[in-house]
Parts: C-alpha cells; structure tokens; sequence
C-alpha cells in the first residue's frame, strides 16, 4: 500500500515519496481552462496550500511528477515553456501587533524569495512596492507570471477580537493585494485562497475580477475527498481497516462516513475531510483528529467575544444564500463565522434559502470539546462526563446533579458575568454530549416544548430547567417546573414505547453557583 501523506502539503514532496494522492489534478486543468482569476475559501485542514502546491508544479512544468495524472498531457505541453511561479504563504507569518509589523514581515517573505531566485529587489519598505518589483523583473525575465496566495486572510484572524488591529492588517494587506490588480497585464494566473471569504468592501474592495469559486457547483469536490475517491484510493485501507476493527467494509464505510464525512459548500457535493480520513486509516481508530490538530485561537477568542453558549441552536438553521459574504469575517454573524471555520455545513441549499448544521459525528465532538476545554474550562470533563452516563443511565438523578455541581464549580467566576437559564443548561448539555449521551435540546411536544430528553435503550429522562438569580427564588421556581412538566405533560408521548420515564426540575442558584434538584 502507498503510504498516507499525513501532514504533507507539499506535492512534489507527495510525489517523489510516492505517497498516496488523490488525483485532482482534472479539476485544476478546469480551473486553468476556463479563468485566470480565483479565489477559493475552505475551513483549515482540507487541502488548500496543497492544491496550490499542485498548481505550481504544473504551470512550472514539472512533467516527471505527473505521470498516470490527468494533466499529465497539459504539464508534459507545459514543460516547453513553464511560467515563473510567486507563491506566498501567509500562514507561515507569526501574529503582529502593528501594520508596520506586518508589512515588514511580508516585504522579509518577498525577499527571501527573490533571494532564492538570484535577483534582488530594492530597499523600498513597502509590500506592495516589493511585490510589484518582484513580478516585473519575473515578467522581464520569463514572462507572464502565477501569483498564488495560502491563507490570504490569516492575519485579520489573528486579530480577530480586535477589531482596530484587524482593520489595520486589512489596510497593509488591501495595498498588498490591489498591487495584483494593478499589474493585470503581467500576470498568466492567479489564486487566492482562505478560511473567510471577502466583502466588496474589504481586503479585495478594488480586485473585481476575482472569481469566487468557494459555493460554486462545478467545484464542490476541488478539495475534500468524495465518496467515490474515498472507495477507489483507499480499497487496500478499507480492507485492512474492517479486518483491524473486527467490520465488514460497508459496516466500516458507514462509520466513517457518519464520523467524517457530510462537508458540503455547494449543495450539492459531500466531501470527508482528507486530515481526519489519513489519520484514522493510521490509527484504525474513529478518533477526533481534527480538534487534536489544534483549534484555532482566533475560533476560541470569536466564541467569547460574542457568548456563543448554545451550539445546538444551529442545529438545521435557516439562513439566506449570501450569508457568507455579506459582512468582514471580524463582523459576521455567529452561523457565518462557524461555517467558514467549518464547524457548521449546508445541509440543504433550496432556491435562495440554505440550511446549516454541523457535518458529522466529529465536529459535533470537537465543537463540544472546544467549549468544555476552552470556554468553560471544565477539568475532569471525561471523567465526569463517565460518572454522568452510570448515574443518568441508572435514573439516579441526585448524583447527577452532584456531578453536574463539581463540573460548575470548575468554571472561573469572571468568565461568564451574565449567566441565565440557558447558560447552565448549556453546560449540562454539551457534558452529556462529550460523554456521548444522547441528549435533545428544546424537545417539542403536543403541549409545549421540554428543555432537555436525555435517550437510552431502557430509559428515557426528562428535565426541565429553571433559573434562580437569588437562593430565596429557588423553592418557586422548582414549583413552576414540576407543574410545568405535569401540565404540559411532556412525558406522555413517550408512554406507549414501553421503557421507563424519568422526569426532574434542576433549578439553577446562580447566587450559590449550584444546581438544587
């Protein structure tokens, strides 16, 4: 078997390894023949700086690492007369604090590649004067030149909750950018590529020519792994993989589907994402590889900034189709910002309307982690999270509630100044979920809505949460919830399916920070 490119984004590395690649090389030819000018936004860890990659070798005319691909003809006609290539990663740039930073950290990029080319530019300290210098001589020399940008937006998000900093960068990097537009004539191809997309009004205000291929149909799968790539390339895989975990191969392919796959950016397509897959063909294991590559720290500072405390209020959310581009990625709305950080997915796409929700079992776990780990700052969320499905399972209410205090008083205090009802129920959901519980948030009913159905094969629980702001509130609160649960009679469909109902009030004392059952 090939061996897996864990972690490589580099394809003539790829290539000359003889690591395992998944052949895209068609839809790039696509992208060649019928434009010159694109941008393309995917989340982190989908093959963006390798597409670009890809797209270097083959305007540069690297024939030899194209063989049995299907731009192997194009690339070997492409070898007569490569064009020079200016590659640009962003995301190799540490995180500055100023403009002048910034633009002094890219003009260093800029030089480092001209060095590598045996010419020099000028010590003129601007980006864009640089950037301009480099593509005249490459044109001078060589002839038209391919621009391509990775991550063209990482420094705004590094300074995300800072929005003053962040329009600083955009201004460096709107003087960077429009330099492309200025030389139009110079330039054969160019790519950007991001996690946000753009605004007419931000980084590209002046690039109109940019086609933004990142929702278009005739490039949903230009990265990502299709399901008909997955069983083709990885066959050898799937058949260790199901002997390893003791499956058969469709027992195992719908595993990895439920955990993997669902990534969909036109409507139309669904994707696995390739990290996530390559790792879980090394360990033969359904383990959340994404959110151990690291959440980013701009994702982490967006969810504080703007009290994102109830992730399942994006379950199947309904939002206009130009709900990505409307706003800077600092300023967009909360659905916005997780789908381009690709913890939301378009379920369904009809007419002007798109319907988001998380992709799959992984992100579901990662989105939940994040917050146990990052937001609340639960310790011994695992541990708890095991206490909690004995005691649920077993319908012992008093201990759960035991737990579920143990997890609150691991919360700073000053983290979360303006709790409420939702807030700690919030909390108690997303334990449950890292725990693997099954749980429902907001059940309806024929006569109401129940806060919270907890699932299992024998049992069903039903709570109803409550809200105290003061410990004197407590005993009426948890009086309005229990007649609140009879009333409403939220457990009576459940009735005919013959398994064990348990019904509770958790009355939240936020003066004594605690749960009271």
């Amino acid at each position: 078997m090939q061996t897996l490119p864990i972690g490589v984004q580099d394809f003539v590395r790829l290539r000359q390894d003889n690591l395992l690649y998944v052949d895209k090389t068609e839809r790039l030819l696509e992208l060649i023949q019928n434009g010159q000018r694109y941008f393309l936004s995917r989340p982190r860890r989908f093959g963006k700086s390798l597409t670009l990659s890809t797209l270097d070798a083959m305007f540069s005319g690297r024939a030899e690492l194209f063989k049995g691909l299907a731009a192997e003809e194009w690339v070997s006609k492409q070898a007569e007369r490569p064009f020079p290539v200016l590659r640009f990663d962003m995301s190799r740039l540490r995180q500055y604090s100023t403009g002048n930073e910034l633009n002094e950290a890219i003009i260093k990029g800029l030089e480092d590649y001209a060095f590598l080319n045996d010419f020099e530019v000028n010590a003129e300290r601007k980006c864009n004067g640089t950037l301009l210098q480099i593509i005249y001589h490459l044109y001078k020399t060589h002839g038209q030149v391919v621009v391509l940008i990775d991550e063209y937006d990482k420094p705004i998000l590094d300074n995300i909750n800072d929005l003053e900093r962040a329009d600083e960068m955009r201004e460096v990097l709107r003087s960077f950018y429009t330099t492309l537009k200025s030389c139009d004539e110079y330039l054969k191809f160019v790519m950007l590529t991001g996690i946000s997309k753009f605004s007419k009004a931000g980084v590209f205000s002046a690039m109109n020519n940019l086609m933004d291929i990142s929702m278009l149909k005739r490039y949903g799968d230009i990265v990502g792994y299709t399901q008909e790539e997955l069983d083709e390339n990885f066959a050898e895989y799937l058949e260790t993989s199901s002997k390893s975990m003791n499956l058969t191969q469709n027992e195992l392919r719908e595993k990895i589907k439920r955990y993997y796959d669902g990534f969909c950016f036109d409507g139309k397509t669904r994707v696995y994402n390739p990290f996530s897959l390559l790792n879980f063909f090394i360990d033969d294991k359904l383990g959340n590889y994404w959110y151990k590559s690291g959440s980013p720290t701009f994702i982490v500072k967006y969810m504080r900034e703007h009290e994102i405390s109830n992730p399942d209020k994006y379950r199947h959310f309904e939002v206009s189709d130009d709900f990505a581009d409307s706003h800077e990625i600092e300023r967009s709305t909360p659905e916005s910002f997780l789908y381009q950080s690709g913890y939301l997915t378009i379920e369904k796409w009809e007419g002007d309307v798109i319907t988001l929700d998380y992709p799959n079992e992984e992100v579901r776990k990662s989105i939940v982690r994040m917050y146990l780990d990052e937001i609340y700052h639960v310790k011994r969320y695992i541990t708890i999270g095991t206490q909690l499905w004995k005691s649920l399972e077993s319908g012992n209410i008093e201990t759960t509630v035991e737990l579920f205090n143990t997890a609150i008083s691991a919360v700073p205090y000053e983290d979360f100044p303006n709790r409420n009802e939702f807030w700690y129920r919030s909390l108690f959901l997303m334990l449950l979920r890292g725990a693997g519980i099954i749980s429902y948030a907001e059940v309806h009913t024929f006569k109401g809505r129940a806060d919270l159905v907890i699932n299992f094969n024998n049992l069903l629980v039903v709570l109803e949460f409550k809200f105290a702001s003061k410990t004197s509130e407590v005993d009426k609160m948890k009086t309005e919830g229990l007649n609140q649960i009879k009333d409403r009679e939220y457990s009576k469909s459940y009735d005919t399916e013959g398994r064990k109902v348990v019904t509770a009030v958790l009355v939240a004392d936020d003066q004594e920070r605690k749960i009271i059952l």
